[in-house]
């Protein structure tokens, strides 16, 4: 059989993944961003870094990316799941409530911005179609590194961060018409071109109006099926099948793949399977957005940046602080209080991928000087790298009292809740639900039982498909800030794995549990359950009473010897937890005093 995957990828892919492995825990202890860490080891291991060494050094060429357009286009699957895990996170009505923004803030973001740009090159001599294509380049901000920039610091539900986002979905959206733009800067428009352009866009068009009709007719339908097979490796395939075919649909029709996989969230968004996915897709994400990072840092030529540093660097803040100046006056007419403009503004002011695409696309069709479009897309590409730490910079200029003004634009998601978690939604579970409702609690449920999520989702119960066993679930579902979770789960090993998992990422979390008789609830406390629920026991309990309210001894009696009981039965049971926690304490303490 012929090996489908070359050497050199090979090599790229080992190579990225020992970066990996030591970039990310490397600047988390550092307290810096990865983003930073995989740019500058994409700079490092680029074919001017040490690739540029090979030549002299052959054995660099074992640890080195001698062609980063090897992994470009894996890298660029990581905006599309970026952009996908973005979707989950709204819906088609909260991304309405943002369409001021979109469709406001983010055309006269470009528009004005492009323009300026456009102007100030044109100044300096370039011919005016070169310097329309420089000004509708460098207009654009970068989606792959300003959405997890600020989704690391804590500032995507920020207002400035749901500007932020607005204006990057625009910009997803102008890229097709942009490259249009350049095609026709490259021809003289005739009857042959308005109507391949045409064409072109109509195509788009149904393509878009395609995913989405076949989306919502077959993607709760294909989870669904999925799901009742209780495969985890069916459910990635799926995720994958839905983020990749999605992503390749859309730039077959001469779209942007990050637009497509953004629609194929938004349709996800509303059904029950989106934590899930969330969960499931995560790791993808996180791998490829690496990828993409090291692709973008191994295209920077930094002999160039050295052999004329004073240019580079004019180039570089002169862009900012060209879209710094536009963005500011734009964001506060656009009704954004100052510092948030303040803020938006250092944010989106380096330039995106999308720039290398323009250019490159321009220098292919002549409009653009191959040496002065080098030079710009050097210049982009080093902005670029000033993402993270302008990020962590517009954190100061942000102020809580004025972000109120527009925090109805991206609301938080519903399903985030500070009330409770109910794990296992049967019939337990549900009357669980039904108590907590009756005193206005709010809660939200899991269960791994596909067909009963979508007959209580008919009834607009708050359950969601997935595994509560991982951890990372119970993070999207809000276990940060629940009141309690409640574990009504059936299978023993499934319930003590929740606990675990639980109770290892909150200490003082409030966690009842169902279990299956006296010694199963036994191991539930020294698993640290705060309340342990024995069916047995439960059951004896509730037949005594019956039968000695029916031979007539009197109810308060009855009751408050039954609490007793049940006082007596929780006691016994906790005592070997108890007893354990206080010998390991003596154990601790008797180490510590041989060390002293």
């Amino acid at each position: 059989m012929d090996a489908t995957i070359t050497p050199h990828i090979s090599q790229d892919l080992l190579i990225f993944l020992g970066v990996a492995a030591v970039i990310v825990p490397l600047f988390a202890r550092l307290n810096l961003s990865p983003v930073l860490g995989f740019l500058a080891a994409g700079v490092m291991l680029g074919p001017y870094g040490l690739g540029a060494l090979a030549g002299r050094l052959p054995w660099l060429s074992a640890v080195t990316f001698g062609d980063p357009e090897r992994i470009t286009g894996l890298g660029e699957f990581g905006v599309a799941f970026l952009l996908f895990m973005i979707g989950l996170e709204l819906s088609w009505d909260r991304l309405m409530r943002m369409r001021r923004l979109v469709f406001g803030l983010g055309p006269a973001q470009v528009i004005v911005s492009a323009a300026a740009i456009a102007l100030i090159a044109y100044q300096f001599g370039a011919l005016p179609r070169s310097a329309l294509v420089y000004g509708a380049a460098l207009a654009l901000s970068s989606t792959a590194l300003v959405l997890p920039s600020l989704a690391e610091r804590k500032r995507l539900n920020s207002t400035a961060g749901r500007a932020s986002f607005a204006i990057l979905l625009f910009q997803d959206l102008a890229v097709a018409p942009l490259l249009f733009m350049v095609t026709l800067l490259a021809v003289r428009p005739g009857a042959e071109t308005w109507l391949a352009v045409l064409t072109a866009f109509a195509t788009g068009v149904v393509a878009l109006v395609a995913l989405v009709g076949a989306g919502r007719l077959i993607l709760r339908p294909l989870f669904q099926l999925v799901a009742q097979t209780k495969s985890s490796e069916l459910f990635v395939a799926a995720c994958l099948l839905v983020v990749i075919g999605t992503g390749t649909l859309t730039a077959v029709s001469g779209l942007s793949m990050s637009l497509g996989t953004f629609i194929a969230g938004l349709l996800l968004a509303e059904t029950e399977y989106r934590r899930q996915v969330q969960v499931t897709v995560q790791p993808f994400q996180g791998l490829l957005l690496g990828l993409f990072f090291v692709s973008v840092g191994a295209r920077l030529d930094f002999a160039q940046m050295i052999a004329a540093p004073a240019l580079m660097l004019s180039l570089v803040f002169g862009l900012m602080a060209v879209k710094m100046a536009v963005l500011i006056p734009v964001a506060r007419l656009a009704g954004l209080p100052k510092s948030v403009a303040r803020e938006l503004a250092l944010v989106m002011s380096p330039a995106g991928e999308f720039a290398l695409v323009l250019i490159g696309a321009a220098i292919a069709l002549r409009i653009v000087p191959a040496s002065t479009g080098a030079i710009a897309m050097i210049a982009a590409t080093a902005s670029m790298f000033a993402v993270p730490i302008l990020v962590r910079i517009s954190e100061r200029v942000s102020r809580h009292d004025e972000e109120a003004d527009a925090s109805g634009l991206m609301p938080q998601t519903e399903d985030r809740t500070s009330g409770v978690i109910i794990v296992g939604y049967g019939r337990v579970g549900q009357l669980v639900g039904q108590m907590l409702t009756r005193h206005d609690i709010p809660f939200l449920a899991l269960d791994g039982d596909a067909g009963l999520v979508a007959r209580e989702r008919a009834r607009d119960a708050a359950v969601f498909y997935g595994d509560a066993t991982r951890i990372e679930l119970l993070r999207l579902c809000g276990i940060a800030t629940a009141r309690a979770l409640v574990v009504t789960m059936d299978v023993p090993a499934a319930v003590e794995a929740v606990i675990t998992a639980a109770r290892a990422e909150r200490d003082e979390l409030t966690i009842v549990a169902r279990a299956r008789d006296a010694q199963h609830a036994a191991k539930l406390y020294g698993l640290g359950v705060t309340d342990a629920v024995p069916e047995t026991i439960e059951s004896s309990l509730q037949l005594s009473e019956s039968v000695l309210v029916d031979i007539g001894v009197p109810m308060g009696p009855v009751v408050a010897s039954i609490h007793e009981k049940r006082d007596e039965f929780r006691a016994m049971l906790q005592a070997p937890a108890r007893e354990g926690r206080q010998h390991f304490a003596v154990r601790a303490s008797t180490r510590k005093k041989e060390k002293t």
